[in-house]
């Protein structure tokens, strides 16, 4: 006798709600299929379902999507880093209190002394035949973050190795909820035996139909649930084990919508607007915006940063604002429009030849035309960068572009035996943007606050 266990999942969702409804519609459809078989399905999302990017995700932060996932008929799920690091500590805590599925993250751990009542290491379910699955879930584990806001992660492969022996005795199958990315995921594959499944999620990669490493399958549907993944297990009763792992995704981006979750996402898009809708200054002018030129907005608002966290010099890139300020009421709203990234603040040390380089690559038409996504950026082009406490006297060559000839501060060299503290968008702190600020060893994140809670402080100060 043999049994066909489903599982159908998404990630990365990032608030990306344009194929929501698709989503919501392709899951209905299959899990009535399946319970028209007789067979075991469940329905998983794998984390970074919620993104402050979005109206909907800002005014009820997450719980809008917690909504969205009852409403879908979810049965699991566990955490990224978008619901672990862009909320504040309250509201992490209390994101889930509503939610109608499981969720399970073991290696996220409060700092307060008391966990939420719904988080789980792990789950044990039996499928429709009897057959007994293990889930558990782990998240990306960026403490530097992490325990500014109250909460520690523990070390994922730690917490596997505790938790898995005790999977293996109680279940016959062991499926782990992967919020990691794929290189952390294939290791997990290689180093433990006992993992049959990894549906993972994070670093956005899509595996149309899986890869399996030994003898795990390792799964993931890319990003923005542009594509919805299936895996079906199939279990043989007599040998007592898994004979066959299958895994695939289907794009759903031409799917009939679902119109009841268009409603409820109008619905709640009005309700979003009325909750950001209240005024935070009212201009006698509209403020301009440019994305390759110096304007009295960034400049200012470089300077707030500064002036916040206590820094000697600051940098910011104008390709973070993305539009326009009209004449008018401003709104919360139209500050998140405008500034919609989760990116916080953040201070480095560097030293005074550090500095300089890190002055002269900003100049660099590579960097200020750069098409960024990701690290928390949400905007179109890095942009011009803007600096405060620091004179920088550039040239223009023959080729058109902009030259560092000089960086001073009050008017000095700066001193290369001299440390200084740099603060700026926690963006150039990732990836190989700007080395020098990635590699520094003294770094200081500021949580919850993101940079456009200080453009709303900015305007309140300056242009109110």
């Amino acid at each position: 006798m043999q049994e066909q266990i489903h599982f159908y999942y998404t990630n990365d969702l990032h608030s990306n709600f344009e194929n929501w409804s698709r989503v919501v519609g392709y899951f209905k459809a299959e899990k009535e299929r399946r319970t028209s078989e007789g067979s075991s399905c469940w329905m998983i999302d794998i984390g970074d379902h919620v993104d402050r990017v979005h109206p909907i995700a800002e005014a009820f932060m997450g719980k809008a999507n917690v909504q969205l996932l009852n409403d879908a008929g979810y049965d699991f799920a566990t955490i990224g880093n978008n619901e672990g690091i862009t909320l504040a500590h309250d509201d992490l805590y209390h994101l889930y209190d509503d939610a109608e599925f499981q969720v399970t993250c073991a290696n996220l751990h409060s700092m307060t002394g008391h966990e939420p009542f719904w988080q789980k290491p792990t789950i044990n379910i039996q499928s429709a035949g009897g057959v007994k699955i293990g889930m558990i879930g782990l998240t990306a584990p960026f403490n530097a973050f992490y325990e500014l806001l109250d909460w520690h992660m523990s070390p994922p492969f730690q917490t596997l190795e505790k938790y898995i022996a005790e999977l293996k005795k109680e279940t016959d199958v062991i499926v782990l909820l992967s919020h990691l990315g794929i290189t952390e995921d294939q290791e997990i594959a290689r180093r433990f035996e006992d993992v049959d499944l990894i549906i993972g999620g994070h670093t956005h990669h899509l595996l149309r139909t899986g890869e399996v490493i030994n003898n795990t399958l390792i799964t993931a549907a890319g990003k923005h649930c542009a594509f919805i993944g299936e895996v079906t297990l199939t279990w043989d009763y007599a040998a007592k084990s898994i004979i066959k792992k299958e895994a695939h995704t289907t794009d759903i981006t031409h799917k009939a919508k679902d119109l009841q979750t268009e409603q409820t996402l109008y619905d709640m898009s009005v309700r979003a607007d009325k909750l950001l809708g209240h005024p935070v200054i009212h201009l006698e002018q509209p403020i301009e915006v440019k994305w390759f030129q110096q304007t009295e907005m960034m400049q200012k608002l470089t300077d707030t940063l500064k002036s916040w966290t206590e820094a000697d010099v600051a940098m910011l890139n104008a390709g973070l604002l993305l539009d326009q300020f009209p004449a008018g009421d401003v709104t919360y709203k139209d500050i998140h429009h405008i500034c919609p990234h989760p990116i916080n603040p953040c201070t480095v040390e560097l030293n005074g030849d550090e500095l300089v380089e890190v002055v002269r690559a900003s100049y660099t038409k590579e960097l200020t035309e750069l098409k960024l996504k990701g690290f928390g950026f949400r905007g179109e082009v890095i942009g011009k960068m803007i600096f405060s406490g620091l004179e920088v006297d550039t040239v223009i060559r023959k080729d058109g572009h902009e030259y560092v000839e000089q960086v001073t501060r009050n008017g000095r060299p700066l001193d290369p035996d001299k440390t200084y503290k740099l603060a700026t968008a926690d963006t150039f702190t990732f990836g190989r943007l700007l080395p020098e600020i990635a590699k520094s060893e003294t770094k200081q994140f500021y949580l919850p606050e993101f940079l456009r809670d200080l453009l709303a402080d900015t305007l309140r100060t300056h242009f109110g």
